[in-house]
């Protein structure tokens, strides 16, 4: 039977997280830096920097379907895909119990319009942090037939304006300067919907200051929110924030910035860019984290530890440079650096909750150190990280050869939620999928569905099994019912669809339901092989080249330089073919999908 590689997994149980690990410790180690200032725009790399999760609330200690969904909330972001973004946060702080994420999750739905899902997320937010009096606010304005004054209505533009006006004009003649008013414009007029409206509203109240370097980031940040186009040649937003700089050179703000609106157009040019800043300030350690972070997206990993390694050697005593060094370490599969690193970090008692040990069990594992990783797993403390530590227990045990000892340890495990009862479930199926034994996975799956149906995860985990039994008709149905479930669930639609096209001759179909996905995700390289896969399929041997070197670029892997190598051996290059193949087979020697698709071409 033909093979199919898991499109995404969505078990919560592996610690690896390819990407965004190392780019949330950077952004972490930045949420704590006073660059005070205004929030940057939905999407930027400043924002990011601001509102990350803490490397002691994130990390090694979530699931990496949390990893993934924040990793799509960023780019969406960054393509302006403001619904999706906004859905995929909410659905990682329901993930993490985060109120932080919870927070951004309805920024982002008040920035995108979306009345629902900004409900939803006030509504979660305000269940994570009961103090917190904004998501209240938002829940008490929405409750409303508007969302308080709009610029679009009539009058309003004029009062606003005129309110601002007054307390520019009082600022400046107190003394106290317009500077800090200007920081707080953009922050005032969030909730408008009408962002060209407020751009050119923050445009008119900076004309009488051309001096003041803040009135030229207001205008700047607000070009850049609403994304307005450039004009005979002109960027507004660059412009503007490039004035600001002339006025007052070594601002940071304003260079996360520019650096959001470089980024925007090309990664390198605002690589190149913060480059040149950092060079000129090396005290301006915010910059530097965006640019590691830009450095981690690229998947530079040796450049971002680097920058990391640079700010903890001026500091030894910033404990977070060291763990950013060390996390994006376990990025690049350095296990004895990360080690060193991890221990130095717990002796110096550094990071809560059981971060450091769960690391420390994660590179353990990694190398084959199966007791010593129960050890570690053992020692996280109690709390969110504990349960997840005791999943990897069993998954210890399988890997020991102790299949059925793990099977009743988790079967005694202290399950209270449904979503622990459900994630004990998918554990126990993992490792039987692991053993090779999918019949017993698929057994644990249909019963996890008896006792709490409709359950997204566990439908498509049961959907992956079903295809590796030859249960077809099964895994379509199952993933069917995910998509009916979760519409814009994009890694769904490119299951069901590459299932159809791998697995049945319903090529054209399949194509439509990974073009869904593919644009709710451009940049997943999963999706971007189903793509080229799919026009493989069709006889399209160009478009489907062009699509897996994209997947191959975003992520080396086995399974896409299976398909990669079998169409550039298609299009007549079985030298180039196998140079695909061989450079993966020392990565991965025993990955069945590749294996199967170098033996069908060497006889």
């Amino acid at each position: 039977m033909a093979l199919i590689r898991i499109p995404h997994c969505r078990s919560p149980f592996s610690l690896r997280a390819p990407l965004v690990a190392a780019a949330l410790a950077a952004s972490a180690l930045l949420a704590a830096l006073p660059v005070a200032a205004q929030q940057p725009p939905p999407g930027s790399a400043g924002s990011l920097v601001a509102d990350k999760l803490s490397p002691s609330a994130t990390d090694a200690g979530l699931s990496a379907d949390l990893f993934y969904k924040l990793l799509l909330a960023e780019v969406a972001l960054q393509r302006g895909e403001l619904p999706v973004a906004a859905r995929a946060y909410f659905e990682a702080a329901r993930e993490s119990r985060d109120p932080r994420v919870a927070r951004r999750a309805t920024e982002i739905a008040l920035a995108a319009r979306q009345r629902g899902m900004a409900v939803e997320s006030a509504t979660l937010w305000a269940s994570l942090d009961p103090e917190a009096a904004r998501p209240k606010q938002v829940l008490s304005s929405l409750a409303g037939t508007a969302q308080g004054k709009d610029l679009a209505e009539p009058g309003v533009d004029d009062e606003i304006r005129g309110r601002l006006e007054k307390l520019l004009s009082d600022a400046a003649v107190s003394g106290q300067g317009v500077g800090e008013v200007f920081l707080q414009i953009n922050r005032f007029l969030a909730q408008q919907p009408e962002r060209k409206q407020v751009y050119d509203l923050v445009r008119s109240l900076a004309k009488p200051y051309p001096a003041n370097p803040e009135a030229h980031f207001a205008v700047a940040y607000a070009a850049f929110a609403a994304e307005i186009p450039a004009s005979n040649g002109v960027d507004p937003a660059l412009s503007e924030v490039d004035i600001a700089l002339e006025l007052k050179p070594a601002w940071e703000r304003a260079a996360l910035l520019k650096a959001d609106i470089l980024a925007r157009v090309s990664g390198d040019t605002a690589i190149a860019f913060l480059q040149k800043f950092v060079a000129a300030n090396p005290d301006a350690r915010a910059a530097a984290g965006a640019l590691a972070q830009i450095y981690v997206e690229q998947k530079r990993y040796a450049d971002a530890r680097a920058v990391f390694q640079t700010l903890w050697d001026g500091d030894r005593k910033a404990r977070e440079f060291e763990f950013g060094v060390a996390a994006i370490s376990v990025q690049m599969k350095d296990w004895t650096t990360a080690e060193a690193l991890f221990l130095d970090l717990k002796k110096a008692g550094y990071g809560e909750n059981g971060v450091v040990e769960l690391y420390l069990a994660q590179v353990a594992d990694e190398t084959g150190r199966y007791q010593e990783a129960i050890d570690r797993y053992l020692a996280v403390p109690a709390g969110e990280r504990a349960w997840m530590a005791k999943l990897r227990i069993a998954a210890m045990m399988a890997k020991q050869k102790r299949i059925p000892e793990a099977r009743r340890y988790l079967a005694d495990l202290p399950a209270v939620t449904i979503d622990e009862r459900v994630q004990v479930r998918q554990a126990e199926a993992s490792l039987l999928r692991d053993a090779n034994d999918n019949a017993a996975a698929y057994a644990v799956l249909k019963q996890a569905l008896v006792e709490h149906p409709d359950m997204p995860d566990l439908l498509y985990d049961s959907a992956m099994v079903a295809e590796k039994l030859d249960r077809i008709d099964e895994a379509e149905a199952s993933l069917r019912r995910v998509v009916e479930l979760k519409p814009d669930d994009a890694q769904a639609l490119n299951a069901l669809g590459y299932t159809l096209v791998d697995r049945t001759p319903r090529t054209s179909e399949g194509l439509a339901l990974i073009e869904r996905a593919y644009k709710l995700a451009p940049d997943d390289p999963f999706i971007l092989d189903s793509m080229g896969w799919a026009f493989y399929r069709l006889g399209k041997l160009e478009d489907a080249e062009t699509y897996l070197r994209r997947a191959m670029t975003q992520r080396p892997d086995a399974e896409i330089a299976a398909h990669l190598g079998e169409v550039i051996w298609k299009r007549g290059d079985p030298v180039r073919a196998n140079e695909v193949w061989q450079s993966q087979l020392q990565a991965s020697p025993q990955n069945e999908v590749l294996l199967e698709t170098v033996r069908r071409y060497s006889k």
